[in-house]
Formats: structure tokens, C-alpha cells, sequence
């Protein structure tokens, strides 16, 4: 991609959504997670980045643009219960004293991304896991096939 396109891409997009293409391309490239954005691990839920790291390992990572954005989510903590790590990614500009200790944190752009605070680890169940993967691994393949196929009628659970 060309800097002129991707600049015309960058326009197109929300802030969140610039800040979670720098989160995915840091934990994709430089951890050797698969990533999948606006993920929803259940009915009511979605998250802007999952992460399946390389033994297993599922992150959530949550965009936050601005301080009004990060106000207004009121239904984060439920996100813990479907991840072993969880993180907020936001820009360098960010006030980063309103995050919750206890929450990992990501500084990222459209390009890039950096690893400030390391999540603390909560593991989930093996039950859980294992049906989450599965989600994933579904939700990817017909997000993947969508892109070849646009025409194709690929609704599906996850």
C-alpha cells in the first residue's frame, strides 16, 4: 500500500479504528498473535481487538481515542471474563491516569504500537477457552472468505 492510499484509508476510518490497525500490527508482527478486530466473544459484547497469541493466549485490547470516548464505556469490566489479559490502547496525547490500574496499556497510531503496561494475567477456564477459540477461528475464516466473496451469504454465530 502506498503512503498516498493509505492516508485516503486513514480518512475513512474512526479514531479507534486507526489506533486498533497499529495494535494489530504490533501484536501480529512483532508477538506473532492473529488478531481479529470488533470481535464479539458473545451475544451483547464487542470488543475492538482479540488477540490468540502463539500457545494459546487470548488478550483483549480495548481503543480508546479520547477522554470522552473512554467516559463513556461503562461496560468494559465485562469484557474480563473473556480474556486472560486485557488491555487499552490510546494515542501518545492520551490521559493515561484515568485507566485502571490493574488493566494493561497500549500507546499506538495507525502504524505502530508499544507495550507500556503488561496486563496482569487472569487464565481463562479451559471450557471457555476452548469455545472461544473455536468462535474465533469461525468468526476469521468467514470474515476472510467475505473478503474473497462478497456476495456470499456467510452469517454464522461469531
Amino acid at each position: 500500500m502506498t503512503i498516498a492510499s493509505s492516508t485516503a484509508t486513514d480518512a475513512l476510518m474512526m479514531p479507534g479504528q486507526v489506533l486498533a490497525r497499529g495494535v494489530c500490527r504490533h501484536l501480529s508482527a512483532g508477538h506473532g498473535f492473529a488478531v481479529v478486530e470488533e470481535f464479539v466473544p458473545e451475544r451483547g459484547k464487542r470488543v475492538d481487538v482479540m488477540a490468540l497469541g502463539p500457545k494459546g493466549e487470548i488478550w483483549v485490547i480495548e481503543c480508546k481515542s479520547s477522554r470522552a470516548d473512554f467516559m463513556s464505556d461503562g461496560k468494559w469490566q465485562g469484557y474480563l471474563d473473556w480474556c486472560d489479559r486485557y488491555f487499552w490502547a490510546v494515542d501518545d496525547r492520551f490521559p493515561t491516569d484515568l485507566l485502571p490500574e490493574g488493566t494493561g496499556l497500549i500507546i499506538a497510531d495507525g502504524y505502530d504500537a508499544e507495550i507500556l503496561r503488561m496486563a496482569p494475567e487472569t487464565k481463562l477456564s479451559g471450557a471457555r477457552r476452548n469455545a472461544l477459540v473455536r468462535r474465533f477461528a469461525g468468526h476469521a475464516a468467514r470474515r476472510l472468505q467475505a473478503l474473497r466473496d462478497p456476495g456470499a451469504m456467510l452469517d454464522g454465530p461469531g
